[in-house]
């Protein structure tokens, strides 16, 4: 008896899948073939991503080193496509990545991914993604856990992995050595927890 063939995505798939005629914003994404498909998030995600944005683009804006992006298209490969929630990307990167369809084709140097509920989405978040950034040579990645009030940061390991350096609560601040003088505090970047 044969094996059940698996549909293996590309981004070519991706560009046919129609829009949510709900007004639902749908995301699409694939890694190695896989579709991931996920909706609009709730406020505390959108709150998390708009607290990251800020503090970036200030600490951007002093500098002019780079970009920040929002919901930026990532294509690695045919097979491999994402949607980062922020990138902060360097002028150098960005003129050797961005392509005339205006989508990144390489690795910005910080990813942040604002985790949603539930094990699918970790997995994608925490595994899936983790291992393709590392693959690509994403520099940084940061998972911001908002029901946690969490940063994960993951730079290079001695084997040039990304590997877990810190797990950051409300009272630590949020630095790095990508992002000179850069500095948020965590408990500014999440909602207040509530009653």
């Amino acid at each position: 008896m044969a094996e059940p063939s698996v549909k293996r995505w590309t981004v070519a798939d991706l560009d046919a899948l129609p829009d949510d005629p709900a007004g639902w914003r749908i995301r699409y994404e694939i890694i190695d073939g896989e579709l991931f498909v996920s909706r609009a998030p709730g406020d505390e995600h959108q709150y998390a991503c708009t607290r990251f944005i800020l503090n970036l683009g200030i600490w951007n804006d002093r500098t002019g080193l780079g970009e920040v992006l929002v919901g930026p298209g990532v294509i690695f490969s045919i097979n491999d496509a994402v949607e980062p929630d922020v990138v902060w990307i360097s002028h150098e990167r960005l003129a050797r990545f961005e392509q005339a369809d205006r989508h990144l084709h390489g690795a910005p140097e910080l990813v942040i991914e604002v985790l949603s509920p539930g094990a699918a989405n970790l997995r994608r978040d925490l595994d899936r993604k983790l291992r393709l950034y590392s693959e690509q040579g994403v520099l940084e990645y940061w998972a911001a856990d908002p029901r946690a009030q969490t940063v994960r940061v993951y730079r290079p390991g001695p084997d040039g992995a990304l590997a877990l350096v810190a797990t950051l609560g409300r009272e630590d601040t949020l630095t790095s050595p990508l992002l000179a003088g850069f500095a948020a505090p965590v408990a500014g970047l999440f909602r207040a927890a509530r009653a």
